[in-house]
């Protein structure tokens, strides 16, 4: 894998790959990408028809060697292979692309690039793109991934929303996770030595200290935040089966953008859809679905119901 850095919103390339970082390569790259994983498989002479047409040809073809040079950098920088099927006519396709769907790192990395250039090839445009704020704490965000990467301790002091002062905590920090527009770092907290989890613009000061762990040989991210629909995972709830009966437009919304990735579509009429998921009906959950309004009505756990309709008489309180 390569080693990356963070100093922004999304991850660049650290100096020892800024070489291969010109504008240009990179819109070649990415171009070359999206027309394989479009065409799942695809021969050298049908690349080069689509390059000829392309808006970095200039009319001009790939020649071979700069091809397999592209497939190389690729690899390098994305993680991304490349590979060549030689039966029935050297077909080539990309051999990971199951890392290329969903919210893995390689997607998201890939996409932080393609919207950095688009941006940045655009900035005449500058008012009249808008783009969210993200309150990322992205001065802590470096120092925290340098941490991972060397598998050392943080100390870092930060302020829950509940708390009056600033308190100090010994971390092993195990992953870095995006919601809901917030960086998080996730770790073994020495102090009661069970995970924790913090935000990153609420830590007022954070310091890699000299003492290292090793990461447990079975500890997977992905695997471990797989049953929860946001950031919260270790506040005791268990996964459930959720049904939802979502309806109008939002069934559509829902459908194109899931709330988690266990959803499916398990009955559909014309009025209304029910979704079924495999997640912990966390805070966060619950929140999301409230943010929905009426047009999402939540069937089973009946429990779940009943928390999810007492929290709308409380909000209709506020109105009286």
């Amino acid at each position: 894998m390569p080693r990356y850095d963070t100093s922004s919103s999304y991850l660049c390339i650290t100096n020892d790959r800024k070489r291969i970082m010109g504008k240009d390569s990179l819109n070649k790259y990415i171009w070359l990408l999206d027309v394989i994983k479009r065409a799942g498989k695809i021969t050298f002479e049908e690349i080069n028809e689509r390059w000829k047409r392309s808006v970095y040809s200039h009319g001009e073809e790939i020649p071979l060697r700069t091809f397999h040079r592209w497939r190389g950098t690729i690899e390098t920088m994305f993680d991304i292979n490349i590979n060549c099927d030689r039966k029935g006519g050297y077909y080539y396709y990309i051999e990971n692309e199951s890392e290329l769907n969903g919210a893995t790192f390689q997607q998201w990395l890939l996409d932080s690039f393609y919207m950095s250039n688009l941006i940045s090839e655009s900035r005449q445009l500058k008012d009249r793109i808008l783009l969210e704020y993200i309150p990322s704490g992205r001065e802590h965000l470096s120092t925290i991934i340098e941490a991972i990467r060397n598998s050392q301790e943080i100390n870092l002091v930060h302020q829950s929303y509940k708390a009056d002062l600033p308190k100090e905590y010994m971390v092993q920090p195990y992953c870095i996770k995006l919601f809901a527009q917030r960086w998080y770092v996730l770790g073994l907290c020495k102090e009661v030595n069970a995970f924790r989890t913090f935000g990153l613009d609420r830590i007022h000061s954070v310091q890699i200290s000299e003492t290292t762990f090793e990461l447990p040989d079975d500890f997977d991210a992905t695997k471990y935040y797989s049953d929860c629909f946001g950031i919260v995972s270790d506040d005791g709830t268990k996964v459930e089966t959720i049904k939802l009966k979502v309806y109008g437009l939002q069934r559509y919304y829902l459908r194109s953008l899931p709330l988690h990735s266990s959803q499916q579509e398990i009955e559909s009429t014309d009025d209304y859809s029910i979704f079924q998921y495999q997640v912990r009906p966390t805070f966060d959950f619950r929140q999301a679905l409230l943010s929905k309004g009426s047009e999402v009505e939540v069937l089973e756990p009946i429990a779940f119901r009943e928390d999810m309709k007492n929290e709308i008489q409380n909000m209709k309180n506020r109105y009286q």
